[in-house]
């Protein structure tokens, strides 16, 4: 039996509270899904602060691939493998079962034990332990919905990954209160870690996610930190005049890829972290911007209008050597690698609305994922399922989500204020 305790996520972040809010509204799922009952989790003692099972349920139907059956319709509440009848189950239409019991555990921890059983073939998948405590619960059953969709699916669940997003809610003519927040991936337990009068853009995490960057303008002029997720701990890195923008960290995060004008012109550059030195890698009259990195940490993604037009190209890092990479469509940029290191997501100008689209860069073909206007910034699962991207609706900047086969599509509207530039979470145990 699996074992794993849930450290106390959060736990010094610098200030938490509600401020935009975002809630989930799913609008598009696969024909078929697969119809999965959570039973209630059994437990004796005073009320948890979280539903356990309503959390699972509500995780996999986000995924547009699971539709889960009302607590209501169950005919019975197993709180274990052996317990379960699976005639009650088969009536249902239930295709799997998720079942399972929290108990104390020590002075104030909980032990939460879960079964899945797949009631087609009635044999029981797994069974398996998490510890944690009340103040953890949620993660805990992130944690076992995790578990669930890899066994089912095959693909690493990404329900206990979290978000970066900038917004920004107005406080008199033309003014605003820009703030850096990070929360679950479903939009609860939203934190602040920065707020600023002035703009805040590119929030980026760490490959071990343990720290972020993003870009300020508190102090008159773009500048990019690096920032502590747990202490708050930050650091200017650059505040060259002119262009500070667009930090991308390397895949083992020694390094960060960044947009600087201050020789003149908006070049790519890289900073080490250890030596502190910087390394100018374009050298041409456009505008080279938005880089980031293929896993091999050789190559670099980046956006650049030297071919009359803003186009996706690699950038050797070694040799200098530029190729072209985006052909379809006089707009491609803000290029993201999935995890297959072969999808490149981007920002597509398709009938003069920008969407989100995806290439594959072995077949070269072209697929566009969206169909609302001005869509922005994609970031993508680190589980290669999802795309997170800004866009508009009713004039109002949100977050909204769409699978790389586009079958599978859910919103995160705020219910204050604008929220854009998503950044999607590594896994984070």
């Amino acid at each position: 039996m699996r074992q794993i305790f849930i450290a106390l996520l959060g736990a010094c972040a610098l200030i938490s509270n509600s401020f935009a809010g975002l809630t989930i509204e799913i609008t598009q799922g696969i024909d078929q899904p697969t119809k999965i009952a959570i039973a209630p989790i059994a437990w004796r003692g005073a009320a948890l602060p979280e539903d356990i099972s309503a959390i699972v349920a509500a995780d996999l139907d986000r995924s547009g691939l699971f539709q889960s059956i009302p607590q209501s319709d169950m005919l019975s509440f197993p709180a274990t493998a052996r317990d379960v009848r699976y005639r009650d189950w088969s009536i249902l239409g239930a295709e799997y079962l998720v079942v399972g019991k929290v108990e104390p555990q020590g002075e104030s921890g909980l032990r939460l034990t879960y079964s899945l059983v797949n009631i087609t073939s009635q044999k029981e998948v797994f069974t398996r332990a998490v510890n944690g405590n009340a103040k953890v619960v949620r993660s805990m059953a992130h944690f076992v919905s995790d578990n669930v969709y890899e066994a089912i699916t095959g693909i690493p669940g990404a329900f206990s990954t979290q978000l970066l997003y900038i917004t920004s809610t107005p406080t008199g003519p033309g003014q605003y209160i820009y703030r850096l927040m990070r929360s679950d991936v479903d939009g609860a337990n939203e934190i602040q870690l920065v707020q600023s009068k002035e703009p805040l853009m590119s929030p980026s995490w760490a490959p071990d996610g343990k720290k972020i960057v993003y870009v300020s303008f508190e102090s008159g002029r773009p500048a990019i930190y690096s920032q502590e997720i747990n202490t708050g701990k930050r650091e200017k890195l650059t505040s060259f005049r002119g262009i500070n923008s667009a930090p991308a960290w390397s895949p083992d995060g020694s390094k960060l890829a960044l947009t600087l004008s201050k020789d003149g012109n908006p070049e790519i550059y890289l900073f080490d972290l250890q030596t502190r030195q910087f390394k100018r890698l374009t050298h041409h009259f456009a505008i080279d911007t938005e880089p980031t990195w293929m896993p091999d940490s050789n190559t670099l993604l980046f956006t650049s209008d030297r071919g009359g037009s803003p186009q996706i190209y690699k950038l050797a890092i070694a040799s200098g050597k530029v190729q072209r990479l985006t052909f379809r469509g006089n707009y491609n940029a803000r290029g993201q690698l999935a995890p297959d290191g072969r999808t490149l997501v981007m920002v597509h100008r398709d009938n003069g609305s920008f969407h989100i689209a995806s290439q594959d860069l072995v077949t070269g073909d072209l697929r566009v994922l969206t169909r609302t206007d001005l869509d922005e910034s994609p970031t993508v699962a680190p589980n290669g399922a999802m795309v997170m991207y800004a866009t508009k609706r009713a004039g109002k900047g949100i977050l909204a989500a769409v699978s790389l086969d586009a079958g599978v599509k859910f919103l995160l509207p705020a219910r204050d204020g604008d929220v854009r530039e998503p950044s999607w979470s590594p896994f984070l145990r």
